[in-house]
């Protein structure tokens, strides 16, 4: 069994530090939330049930969520400094097998990540492009397009920075500077954390969005290998990670195996110890608004 020195890195920064504590205690201020504990409802009610299913993991998809903190009270799925009103979102999205959506256009921007399946998502003429589990893409707000699904448990992950997301016809479309992305998981640029003396099948991280810098959200991918045992240490006033791929094992008071679409969020400096599975690698999408470290204890 290889044996990892243990490590601190700080993801966006250029800083190594190591680290031979014992583990600390497990954090007490985290929200968990399981996939199989969402509460699904129609992404779009106005289509019956041919709409696809939505649920909730963190903020307001409908908007107008309050999200500052009850008083002397920690709310690790608000967003600090707000006010009442519209507030980061992120949801999940089902889509039976076949679907597919007519002409479109939303009046928010999101980002979006395939969890599992196959989903097509493009302008209505355009030729069909299937991306797999662990694929980005992002549809601006205002652009006439289409969704549709294959396989038989289709979910995606879907993040906007502000509610209500809202279907709206091809006749509402407006134009924007925003351009679309599209990422295949297969052409993912899987770097080594920064700082990190590169270990030989270790974490890697991949960079999504925004600008990794204090107080900016942004969004990229972790990849912990399988039989990882560390921690992540995350600060901010919102943390989110999301699990895309694998089933990582959160350590605390009763350790929780944690299914894809399964979330665990916190707010404030916070220590989420995490275990890969013996034979699966772990994928998480972070969204923070602050630089987080990882540590790393073993590599099995």
């Amino acid at each position: 069994m290889p044996l990892i020195k243990p490590l601190m890195v700080f993801v966006n920064l250029i800083i190594l530090i190591s680290c031979a504590e014992e583990p600390p205690a497990p954090p007490s201020k985290v929200n968990i939330l399981h996939v199989s504990d969402v509460a699904w409802e129609p992404l779009n009610p106005a289509r019956g049930d041919q709409s696809p299913q939505a649920a909730t993991l963190w903020g307001d998809r409908k908007g107008g969520m309050p999200a500052t903190r009850p008083a002397g009270e920690d709310c690790p799925i608000c967003e600090s400094g707000q006010q009442e009103g519209p507030v980061p979102t992120g949801f999940l999205a089902r889509f039976a097998d076949g679907f597919s959506s007519p002409p479109h256009i939303h009046n928010v921007t999101y980002r979006a990540v395939v969890i599992s399946g196959l989903i097509h998502n493009d302008d209505p003429a355009a030729e069909e492009q299937w991306l797999p589990p662990g694929s980005f893409w992002t549809q601006p707000k205002g652009d006439v397009h289409i969704t549709a699904a294959q396989g038989e448990d289709v979910m995606a992950l879907v993040e906007i920075d502000q509610g209500p997301y809202l279907v709206m016809p091809p006749k509402e479309a407006f134009e924007t500077e925003e351009q679309a992305m599209k990422i295949n998981a297969a052409d993912l640029e899987w770097l080594d954390l920064p700082g990190m003396q590169p270990i030989p099948g270790g974490p890697k991280v991949a960079y999504l969005w925004g600008e990794p810098a204090d107080g900016r959200p942004s969004g990229n991918f972790l990849k912990l290998p399988h039989g990882f045992e560390g921690e992540i240490h995350s600060a901010g006033s919102a943390f989110h990670a999301v699990v895309i791929q694998g089933q990582p094992v959160y350590i605390g008071g009763s350790d929780q195996v944690l299914d894809p679409g399964s979330v665990f969020s916190s707010a404030g400096n916070i220590i989420h110890p995490v275990h890969s599975d013996p034979v699966t690698d772990t994928i998480l999408y972070i969204r923070t608004d602050a630089r987080y470290s990882l540590v790393v204890r073993y590599i099995r």
